[in-house]
């Protein structure tokens, strides 16, 4: 009896130390789970800033936009009006050119 007692109490020990193992294990796998729940987190949050960024720099790119079509059209009507221009001057320089001669003619 004494011996099955000690065989008992040598098995029950083995079971303990057995459990006390896989709760060192369950511990270190709780441990990582969470550990990687915080990385996750962390990945997401630095999508969402990109996806942020990415949002900024269209929204740049379309003001960039608008601003290089203000400029073609304001090069337009620049472009109109120096041609106008250059017409009133060739009139002016056709109507100076008789009108200086007929004064030194005079």
């Amino acid at each position: 009896m004494q011996s099955a007692t000690a065989e008992a109490v040598t098995a029950i020990r083995a079971i303990q130390q057995r459990i006390a193992e896989v709760s060192e294990i369950s511990s270190a796998i709780a441990a990582a789970v969470e550990e990687q729940g915080a990385a996750t987190g962390e990945i997401a949050q630095n999508v969402q800033h990109a996806a942020q960024g990415t949002e900024e720099v269209t929204r740049n790119i379309g003001a960039v936009s608008d601003i290089t079509a203000e400029t073609s059209t304001s090069a337009g009507e620049v472009l109109k009006a120096a041609g106008e221009l250059s017409r009133n001057s060739e009139r002016l320089s056709a109507g100076v050119g008789p009108f200086l001669a007929g004064v030194k003619a005079a």
